[in-house]
């Protein structure tokens, strides 16, 4: 009776990686909610790609001091193509592709194109690595992304859209899939931090074209702006792309791209704080929507429990019966 009470009960460090990975996801989808508010900032005095690669070169700086502080050493060669297509597609195509892109098309038609992302992660997941598509996790995306264009349109201004701005959106959707996916199969043979680090030094080398616009608008552009742009490379790059990282490489990558559907309702609280852009129904109730369906896209369905059978005291045990 005792042995079966303690195995009925999983011992709390059991769920220590899970809850982990979730804190871990927590961090990566708070500080990309924030990088929202400085690109703002950063892009009135930067140009796409002058922004991209500054950002890019802040955040390598940063994982870089902290690989040798750890002491790193290179990722093996097993996790070198993974590495090396997330780097291109995620860090540096994605980036800049994104930053022009959301200067030519309204906030609403972003919000539709762009958050198309974690929808293709999870299809290009199941097709390339295997995984499931449980009907909670689609289900939970399909609300998800209800809340994202709901949220984009009640904040969106007048300004118009370009085929080229849908383009590039679309592009920059389509390349942040194949990122996530293709970074997936590297973190089983390197660390979080070293996929993320020399992914950040990829993408930064795809950049350095940009290298003299980022010199001319850096001597115009005013400190915030700057220092915005600094952030973005060690907040929201080197920090929230290791966490992403490690959570990636404890779960699936339909699920981690589920989860940053809480990215835009972040968004609208940190606007209104940090901007006073005060939120109207029609984005409280969008924002609502992408943090439920994150909540059903990440519910697991409970197992049923063990029923418990009480033989009458006068019927023979079981293992007594082939003895009768």
């Amino acid at each position: 009776m005792m042995s079966s009470t303690r195995t009925s009960s999983p011992a709390p460090w059991h769920r220590r990686p899970e809850l982990l990975a979730a804190g871990a996801a927590t961090v990566t989808v708070v500080l990309w909610a924030s990088a929202f508010v400085s690109i703002r900032s950063a892009g009135e005095a930067y140009s796409p790609g002058a922004l991209a690669l500054g950002r890019l070169l802040a955040g390598a700086l940063t994982l870089g001091a902290i690989c040798l502080v750890r002491r790193e050493g290179l990722p093996p060669r097993s996790a070198w193509r993974g590495i090396a297509i997330s780097g291109l597609l995620w860090f540096g195509f994605y980036m800049v592709a994104l930053n022009w892109g959301e200067q030519q098309v309204d906030a609403g038609t972003a919000a539709l194109v762009v958050n198309v992302g974690p929808i293709l992660i999870a299809l290009l997941g199941a097709r390339l690595l295997g995984d499931a598509l449980p009907p909670r996790l689609l289900a939970g995306m399909a609300v998800s992304f209800a809340g994202a264009v709901t949220v984009g349109l009640s904040m969106s201004g007048e300004g118009g859209s370009s085929l080229l701005g849908v383009v590039l959106c679309l592009l920059a959707a389509v390349a942040y899939a194949g990122g996530v996916v293709a970074q997936k199969p590297a973190l089983a043979h390197a660390s979080a931090l070293q996929v993320t680090t020399f992914g950040c030094l990829v993408g930064a080398v795809l950049c350095l074209p940009f290298t003299g616009q980022l010199v001319a608008e850096a001597a115009d552009a005013p400190v915030s702006a700057t220092l915005n742009m600094v952030y973005l490379g060690v907040f929201p790059t080197a920090l929230a792309f290791t966490t992403w990282a490690y959570a990636l490489a404890r779960t699936t990558a339909g699920r981690m791209g589920a989860t940053t559907y809480a990215v835009p309702a972040l968004v609208v609280l940190m606007s209104w704080l940090a901007l006073g852009e005060v939120p109207g129904l029609l984005t409280l109730a969008g924002g609502a929507l992408c943090l439920a369906g994150v909540a059903v896209s990440r519910s697991r369905r409970r197992p049923a429990a063990p029923s418990e059978h009480i033989e009458p005291a006068t019927a023979p045990r079981r293992e007594d019966a082939g003895r009768l």
